[in-house]
């Protein structure tokens, strides 16, 4: 059996191409865990020590048992079993671990791909996996917009007005921070979510550009009536559907990218994502646009009255007052922020739900 594939209840393991799929789907899977799964389908029927698994799979690297615990409590997980009741893996108490389900074999040439082998395992989604997978981009999207207005927050309140209030400073963008990132997350990852029905990974692009524009465009609309209808007038340049725009797409573009880097770890893909999320949110700076910090700034400056103060933001990169360089510097993080937190929490929900990434 060690040659070819296993195919063991819906699932197919390809140990050549390090790939195990449900259904059409790829199933996450780190090495060490692919490995030991390997090692079990290997060995199926049969118990599988402690021992072996580090001589095999940790290649003799030291490990606690908690080590080993969690690595087979993941495989229970990506696989649907219940420790309690296994279908797969079954615990020998102070001994080791057994797969007990039936496991065929796949000769290695019956595992070269036909028309056939193209075209009938397609992933499925659903309406209930494109809500799940947007939610879990909001929640993604709202944990940056809390980092992000800590940070405007403290800054604020560091020189907060004559009369005092630094606390209600910091509360008020942080929460101001948190609303804008939700909405505009929402946007962007609905559009991801949305996109898996094209099957094609690259639609991630096209979903995330279009529903970033899409909000971008209502919610500084809403806030341009808003402003002109309460204080007589707005800030017209705050982030609209263009920023969106480059924003969602390059979202879009760390989340196609980090899914094809299946081999990649979980960290290095959110790195990759949030590498393209920076030179987004530089090229929004670039092109004339403002993300949060720059909007920020411009209503500080639009109303003479506010006691918002970012100007002393620019010291810490050697520019006078909010400049260029601020903006610059400000955008690549909030985009590298916002791409990664999004990013980071589609893959963890894609993993759940095994929707191939």
């Amino acid at each position: 059996m060690a040659s070819g594939s296993f195919r063991f209840d819906g699932f197919v393991l390809d140990p050549a191409q390090r790939r195990l799929m449900r259904d059409g789907a790829v199933v996450e899977l780190n090495a060490r865990y692919f490995d030991a799964l390997v090692l079990l389908l290997r060995e199926s029927g049969k118990l599988v020590t402690k021992d072996r698994f580090l001589d095999e799979v940790w290649r003799g690297v030291p490990i606690t048992d908690e080590a080993l615990t969690q690595c087979i409590k993941t495989l229970r997980r990506q696989l649907g079993d219940d420790a309690a009741n296994p279908r797969f893996i079954e615990t020998v108490p102070k001994h080791g671990y057994r797969f007990v389900a039936p496991v065929d074999c796949i000769p290695p040439e019956s595992t070269e791909p036909t028309a056939a082998t193209l075209t009938l395992p397609v992933p499925s989604y659903s309406w209930r996996d494109v809500m799940l997978l947007g939610g879990a981009g909001t929640i993604g999207a709202g944990i940056a917009g809390a980092i992000g207005g800590l940070f405007y927050g403290f800054v604020a309140a560091s020189q907060p007005p004559a009369s005092g209030g630094g606390a209600s400073v910091l509360f008020v963008l942080l929460w101001l921070t948190v609303v804008v990132a939700l909405v505009g997350g929402a946007g962007v990852s609905f559009g991801i979510a949305a996109a898996s029905f094209a099957r094609r990974g690259w639609w991630a692009i096209v979903g995330g550009a279009l529903g970033g524009m899409a909000i971008g465009g209502i919610v500084k609309l809403l806030g341009l009536d808003a402003f002109s209808l309460l204080l007589g007038r707005s800030p017209g340049g705050i982030t609209g559907a263009p920023e969106g725009l480059l924003l969602g797409g390059a979202v879009g573009l760390g989340a196609w990218l980090a899914a094809r880097s299946r081999s990649a770890s979980a960290r290095r893909r959110v790195a990759i994502a949030g590498l393209v999320g920076a030179v987004g949110g530089v090229l929004v700076t670039l092109s004339g646009g403002r993300l949060m910090g720059g909007s920020l700034d411009l209503l500080a400056r639009t109303f003479p009255g506010s006691h918002l103060r970012l100007g002393q933001m620019g010291t810490l990169v050697g520019d006078q007052d909010f400049g260029l360089v601020t903006q610059l510097v400000t955008g690549g993080v909030e985009g590298a922020l916002f791409a990664a937190c999004i990013v980071g929490a589609l893959l963890r929900a894609r993993g759940r739900l095994r929707i191939a990434t």
